[in-house]
């Protein structure tokens, strides 16, 4: 997927990042949803990108289209997050990385702002394999957070996946 697939697939009406100025990306790889989402936002904002792969960190500027892009690397599922007061949380296909999701999500919503929204893009299925080993299909998702207190789950779009017969989906989470 290149970044212009990425920005279809996290956009839409109900998304504004107005006043959300400070993101954390969880797992961001290479970086191609951290290009998407600074696409569409506010400029000065800031992008705290975390991965396990330093190489992978390497190959994201430091900012793009006026947006600051800060890469740590880190195990953003043992690690206690060094960054605090986030107004949104990017997981591009990262979620499906956490075995206890409603745990991470507690020990994370710490370090969250009281309005802070994720966006989450995932495989729309329940089977798993080497790279995805704890899927998160969208209904399981909206179960998920809402059992973690969030209100207003959107699913903004969907997409064929170049891997296999499956579906991947872009959702908002807001409280």
């Amino acid at each position: 997927m290149d970044i212009k697939d990425a920005i279809q697939l996290i956009t839409h009406p109900e998304f504004s990042t107005q006043s959300k100025k400070v993101w954390i990306d969880l797992g961001c790889g290479t970086g191609t949803f951290t290009l998407a989402l600074a696409s569409i936002l506010e400029e000065e904002s800031t992008i705290y990108a975390f991965d396990l792969n330093g190489s992978a960190l390497k190959q994201i500027p430091f900012t793009y289209k006026k947006v600051n892009i800060e890469k740590l690397v880190i195990d953003f599922i043992s690690t206690d997050l060094p960054i605090h007061q986030i107004n949104g949380v990017l997981m591009a296909n990262s979620l499906n990385y956490v075995k206890d999701k409603e745990g991470f999500l507690k020990n994370l919503k710490s370090h969250l702002t009281k309005d802070a929204c994720f966006l989450i893009t995932e495989y729309d299925s329940d089977a798993s394999n080497t790279w995805v080993p704890y899927p998160i299909n969208f209904q399981s998702l909206k179960e998920l957070f809402s059992k973690s207190g969030y209100k207003n789950i959107t699913k903004l779009n969907s997409r064929p996946s170049v891997y296999g017969n499956r579906q991947m989906y872009a959702a908002l989470i807001e409280p």
